[in-house]
């Protein structure tokens, strides 16, 4: 091990241990306060109920558990956005749980709670898994309800999508253990079956408070919505349950008995480990963002047996595209190569370098075709993202830079098989679309610790708003000195370098996760297995840009 390896793996498990104190603090929700009074009213948490949901000694992964980070801080925060989402298995059947956290603002949601809602509800949908809701919710959180209420992308999309899973024949179970109000008592309503927990458990569109408000009558909450009201009075509910645990069984007696699914049919072998030492990912990535790496060596520490059959190796060599296999699954890779490398485009022509991390003209072509290629082949795709974006100046323009990179943002596009992004280090601009960011539809987007998502990097940017910075003040007749202009350098990047972190990005949901390198093969295997579940019914086609 060289001094260099030393200070990145000292560096990079840093990161790590950080990410992990961060994730115990969120999975505190609301406080130790409010979890003891959770139970005493004879209830348990949001994590204990999906923790008792999923099969003991079986994986699972959390979906957003950073959103809301250091948002709504002038409301006291909404950890975890007061929800908790996690992919696991009930009863060996992959499914997906939806758990309202109300030790956070009495589980009230926020703008960015529907959001999370939603992006559970599109796992569902895409993937065609089952969907469990554990409701406990206020509702709508009132001193923001202008930006959760009325849009295409707020409260009630929630609502248009129970619908349609119904009618995709997606199974979707409801469990009532707590309040859930006005629009929200329409989720489990509209759901396949409905369970509601006894004394505290409620249903109703307006609270005693409002009825008495509305229409003049008295009426006490149980009453007017409980469990004995909707499971033997107004046919609501199906299930009266005595406790939450007699729920969460109920769930899992139902789940055992649902029938198999029509495959998409991944190719699968048995899993085998990497030969190379996952361990050392943290002492190959370098410390710096902008220091240069192999990334066939990351590659080698992921993929069953360290084996990857490179295509066209020789060709366009700042991208790096193969076949290889994650916990048995046939995957094609699609990663940025960090390196210095020579490239020759004609016997002709002398050879010339090509910066890591761009992607050139060839770089783009040669992705292009095989992302085609994984498509022809049903092969589900991975991004590697460590991205700085395209080659610019006029020997890229001249050469047609603009047209290849939107070959290559049009290839991702279509793609009908399923695609996963792993943001390793830098997201950069354009770089962030073609390698896969989230507006491009990947099963599952996660960020490493290493990560940085942003138009551009963090030095370059604030040299930019420097300039236009000091250009307005000198307008105002203010003299800049280096001392005046440092301090606005540094001022401007700090708040740059903020933006740009990854749980910036996690807290607004433009990644699903802030993840230990360790943990990107589970969440492959288990997003293409729940891929599985939603057979390929259209053919890839390129488009106006195939020829």
């Amino acid at each position: 091990m060289d001094l260099d390896f030393n200070k990145n793996e000292d560096h990079n498990k840093l990161l790590v241990s950080d990410l992990k104190n961060k994730l115990a603090k969120v999975k505190l929700g609301g406080g130790k306060k409010r979890i003891e009074k959770q139970h005493a009213q004879g209830k348990l948490t949001a994590r204990e109920r999906i923790d008792y949901l999923l099969d003991q000694n079986s994986p699972s992964i959390e979906i957003g558990a950073f959103v809301g980070d250091e948002m709504y801080e002038e409301y006291g925060g909404a950890p975890s956005a007061g929800v908790v989402v996690k992919i696991g298995y009930v009863k060996k059947k992959q499914c997906i749980v939806v758990a309202n956290d109300a030790t956070v603002k009495a589980g009230a949601w926020f703008p960015i709670t529907a959001k999370k809602n939603l992006r559970a509800q599109e796992i569902a949908i895409e993937n065609r898994l089952p969907i469990i809701y554990l409701v406990d919710s206020a509702g709508v959180f009132l001193p923001m309800q202008d930006e959760i209420f009325p849009d295409k992308e707020h409260f009630g999309r929630i609502f248009r999508n129970n619908a349609v899973m119904s009618s995709m024949g997606i199974t979707q179970i409801s469990a009532v253990m707590g309040s859930c109000v006005a629009g929200g008592a329409y989720l489990p309503i509209m759901s396949d079956e409905a369970l509601i927990v006894d004394k505290t458990g409620s249903i109703f569109l307006a609270g005693s408070y409002l009825v008495k408000a509305a229409i003049g009558e008295s009426i006490d909450n149980e009453t007017l919505g409980g469990a004995t009201t909707h499971c033997e009075i107004s046919g609501v509910t199906d299930y009266k349950m005595k406790d939450d645990k007699e729920a969460l069984d109920t769930i899992k007696n139902i789940m055992s008995k649902i029938g198999s699914f029509e495959k998409a049919g991944f190719n699968r072998e048995k899993a085998v480990k990497p030969k190379e030492n996952p361990q050392d990912i943290y002492g190959i990535l370098p410390k710096s963002r902008s220091e240069q790496y192999d990334m066939r060596e990351i590659i080698k520490r992921l993929v069953d047996d360290s084996e990857f059959q490179e295509y066209k190796e020789g060709y366009g060599q700042t991208i790096l595209t193969g076949y290889a296999r994650i916990d048995g699954w046939a995957v094609g890779i699609v990663a940025n190569q960090r390196t210095l490398v020579k490239t020759t485009k004609a016997k002709t022509k002398p050879s010339e370098m090509q910066f890591g991390g761009v992607i050139y003209s060839d770089s783009a072509d040669k992705a292009t075709r095989f992302i085609a290629n994984c498509n022809q082949k049903k092969i589900p795709l991975v991004f590697l993202q460590d991205v700085t974006g395209f080659m610019v100046g006029s020997k890229s323009e001249h050469g047609g830079i603009i047209k290849d990179g939107a070959k290559m943002v049009n290839a991702v596009s279509n793609s009908v098989v399923p695609k996963f992004t792993i943001v390793i280090g830098n997201s950069y601009g354009a770089g962030n679309y073609a390698m896969c960011g989230k507006a491009y539809d990947p099963r599952l987007i996660v960020a490493w610790p290493s990560a940085e998502l942003a138009v551009m990097s963090g030095n370059s940017a604030a040299k930019v708003l420097l300039q236009i910075e000091t250009a307005s003040l000198k307008k105002q007749g203010k003299e800049i000195t280096e001392e005046v202009e440092k301090e606005l350098y540094d001022k401007i990047k700090a708040r740059y370098d903020k933006q740009i972190s990854p749980y910036y990005a996690a807290a607004r949901l433009w990644t699903d996760a802030v993840i230990d390198p360790l943990d990107t093969r589970k969440w492959i295997s288990m997003g293409i297995e729940a891929a599985d579940h939603s057979p390929i019914t259209k053919p890839f086609n390129l488009g106006v840009l195939q020829v």
